[in-house]
This record gives C-alpha cells, structure tokens and sequence, in this order.
C-alpha cells in the first residue's frame, strides 16, 4: 500500500472516529429531562409569584400559595421528586424556559399555536374564556356582549376585557380600578353586567358573599397548559400520566374546589 493511499485512508479513519465521538456527545447530551429531573431529584418550577389566585407570596407564612403552587406540588408527588419553585416575571419566563433556567412554567401558560413552535406542552389543566356575571336575581337573559346594547357593563381599566367591550358600539362601558369595585356596583344595580376572565369569575365569587353569579361564557375557549423544553418524550408521557391521575385520584378536583369552588379543567357555564 503506497503512502498517498495509507494516508487517505488514515483521514478517512480520523474522520469517522470523530463522527462516532461526536455522535456519542450528542447522545450523552440528549438525555430526557425525566431522566435530569429523576437525577436531580427536584423539578424546577417556574412562575410569577405574583398572580393571585394563582401563585402568590403568603403575607402571614411568607411561601409561596395558591392554585399551581398546589398543582405543581401534586404534580412533583406523582413524578416522584421535589417541587423547587422559582419565580420570574412574567416579561421573561418564556426566555428562562428556553434558556435552561428551570424545567417547567406552571403560571397559567395559554396553548396557542406560536408558542407550540418552540415549546411542547402538558395536555390542558385548566380551560376558560370570557364570561359575565349578573345579579343573582336578575332574569334578563344575557348571551352575548350583543345583548348589552343600551346596557352598562363593568370592566377592569385597561383590561384586555374593556378594550374588548368598547369594540361593541352600544354598551356603556364603566371602567373600574379592579374587580371589588365593579362588583359592588353591580350589586346595588348601577351596571347591568360585569365582564371578567372565567377562571378569575369562579374565584371573585367563591371569595365575595355579594348577591352576584356567573353568566353566560363568551367567545372562543382558551386552554392552559405546562410548558416544557422540546425533544423530552419521556418527560411529557410522564407529565401527562401524572396529570391523568391527579385528576383520577380527585386531588385536583380538591384543589381546583379549594380555589374556585369547582373544577378548573372543565369548560365554564353560567350558575
């Protein structure tokens, strides 16, 4: 074997032992988040903080509460592992999710088709839309932001609510500094109706003991699930078995009842 062929085929072999080295990086790299989370022993759990009554910072106990605090640690049981919370504002932790920071956002994180491009997600934990709340004994039958033409209807300022409801020409839209307000108001009849998001509805009237109820659910539903890293099979068949038995064993229900006073995961409907 001459020399030029004696080092063509040494290149050769130099190149295809780098190929196998740097095929077993990959591998060594691509190891399933089930498996980093298992080693670890902890999930890192990223969320506000800040978001009641979702998560938020306990003034008395000074921890972390709320509904996907209580998810999330039901969650981790299941997984076997320890819950290890994280907050970030909202601005960035879609960011810390891609760059590594922590393993998952359980902070009410909308399904939508652009984020599924960069993100895989847990099947839906709870699920809501728009919905108005009425008198308790009000009888007029409201279905649709039409049917508040002529009416008054209470809204948070700046609120993607009253911006939605100034897009209905005929509605006078009160805005009010916050929920509490507008609810008073709508208890002693100075609006007709109020608007807010289902999930908050559920909550606002679960806490108040005013003579108020759900309404008629609006628009398109929105889904809310848990975001994760792409490329993590094992951690996502895991995730949602662990959310198939939370929901099976009821200790969601519990949770989602201890905050809302009903189950969460299911599509609204007025009382």
């Amino acid at each position: 074997m001459n020399i030029k062929k004696r080092k063509a085929i040494s290149t050769v072999l130099a190149g295809l032992t780098g190929l196998m080295l740097a095929s077993a990086g990959l591998t060594a790299s691509a190891a399933d988040l089930l498996d980093t989370v298992k080693a670890r022993g902890t999930l890192k759990i990223a969320l506000e903080g800040t978001y009641p009554p979702f998560n938020f910072k306990d003034t008395k106990t000074n921890e972390l509460s709320g509904f996907d605090v209580d998810v999330a640690k039901l969650l981790a049981a299941k997984l076997g592992v320890k819950p290890e919370f994280v907050t970030s504002e909202w601005s960035g932790i879609l960011a810390g999710l891609s760059a590594g920071k922590f393993d998952v956002i359980v902070n009410q994180v909308g399904v939508t088709a652009k984020r599924q491009e960069t993100f895989d997600f847990s099947d839906p934990y709870t699920v809501s839309s728009a919905q108005l709340i009425i008198k308790k004994d009000d009888k007029r039958v409201f279905k649709s932001l039409d049917d508040l033409k002529g009416k008054k209807l209470g809204v948070g300022q700046g609120s993607n609510y009253e911006e939605r409801a100034k897009t209905v020409s005929g509605i006078e839209v009160k805005s009010y500094p916050g929920a509490p307000e507008y609810l008073q108001d709508l208890a002693a009849g100075r609006v007709d109706a109020a608007l807010n998001d289902s999930l908050m509805v559920a909550y606002l009237l679960k806490a108040t003991n005013l003579p108020i109820k759900a309404g008629a659910p609006i628009g398109e539903l929105a889904k809310n699930g848990i975001p994760f890293q792409k490329g993590n099979p094992k951690f996502a068949a895991a995730l949602n078995t662990a959310l198939a038995d939370i929901i099976k064993d009821g200790s969601f229900a519990k949770v989602s009842n201890k905050w809302f006073g009903k189950d969460v995961s299911k599509a609204p409907t007025a009382n």
